[in-house]
């Protein structure tokens, strides 16, 4: 993990991003965005790609205050952190953590 005295970086903004509450995967197919109500996200907000360390962070923010929804930690890529989506370029799922715990979300 991160030090505490390392210096953490913006690597990309994006400034509106939606985000899905997908279900989990009932087999080994990979996620499908056609499975998902793409007309009605569960969250919309701004992304911040942080890095500190060797460690980059996906950031769901609030777009006017700035306030922390989730993050997703992302120590190696491929790994479980980022995963594609069989059907489309432009979603992708992360495994994001608040303060309850890790969920998964597509974005």
């Amino acid at each position: 993990m991160a030090s505490e005295f390392e210096y953490e970086s913006v690597l990309c903004v994006k400034p509106d991003v939606n985000v899905y509450r997908i279900p989990p995967r009932a087999s080994n197919r990979g996620y499908r965005a056609a499975d998902w109500k793409l007309d009605t996200p569960d969250w919309t907000g701004r992304m911040r790609v942080t890095a500190k360390g060797k460690v980059a962070y996906i950031k769901l923010e609030d777009k006017i205050s700035g306030e922390l929804f989730a993050q997703a930690p992302v120590e190696e890529y491929p790994g479980i952190a980022v995963e594609t989506v069989s059907d489309s370029s432009r979603y992708f799922v992360i495994r994001i953590q608040d303060d309850n715990g890790v969920g998964e979300a597509g974005q």
